[in-house]
């Protein structure tokens, strides 16, 4: 037995004594692994809450007539080019003079509206742009041809010039 054995005596009274300090330690100086623990629990107590609150998505009359809205500006333009057509051969005259209305519409009304039919089909893409699955291309491990090239597409290139 070593010198605090025998000083405190049995070993039970070293592990209380040891408890003992890390207990009074701990009054000065938190437990770091403590801490951490209950950081990370209150975190997901947390995501478990927020998670909760969406698991059940039940859209209002507000969100349904927006999403609609939202839904509407392809087709009207679509539609509505095709209606211009019908319309030119329904009534000549009277789209002509419409036509004609537009020539004095001034520049920068165009460049407006250029601007921001080009922002809105532009956000949506780039919406669908990032949020489109990733695949993962695998790559071929490259082989040595019998030159010792790393680029089989090459060796195969200089086989066909030497031929």
């Amino acid at each position: 037995m070593g010198v605090i054995g025998r000083i405190l005596g049995a070993p039970a009274a070293t592990a209380a004594i040891g408890e003992a300090v890390t207990g009074m330690a701990e009054v000065f100086t938190p437990n770091a692994t403590k801490k951490m623990q209950a950081t990370h629990e209150a975190y997901l107590a947390a995501l478990d809450e927020f998670g909760a609150e969406f698991q059940y998505v039940r859209p209002g009359l507000f969100d349904r007539i927006v999403n609609g809205l939202n839904r509407l500006p392809r087709p009207m333009l679509a539609l509505g080019t095709l209606g211009l057509f019908v319309y030119a051969m329904v009534d000549p005259t009277s789209f002509t003079r419409r036509m004609v209305g537009l020539n004095y519409v001034p520049e920068p009304l165009w460049w407006l509206l250029a601007a921001i039919v080009g922002f809105y089909f532009g956000a949506r893409e780039a919406h669908y742009f990032r949020t489109r699955p990733q695949v993962a291309v695998p790559v071929a491990p490259a082989t040595a041809g019998p030159d010792g090239d790393d680029n089989p597409a090459l060796a195969e290139w200089r086989r066909r010039e030497d031929r």
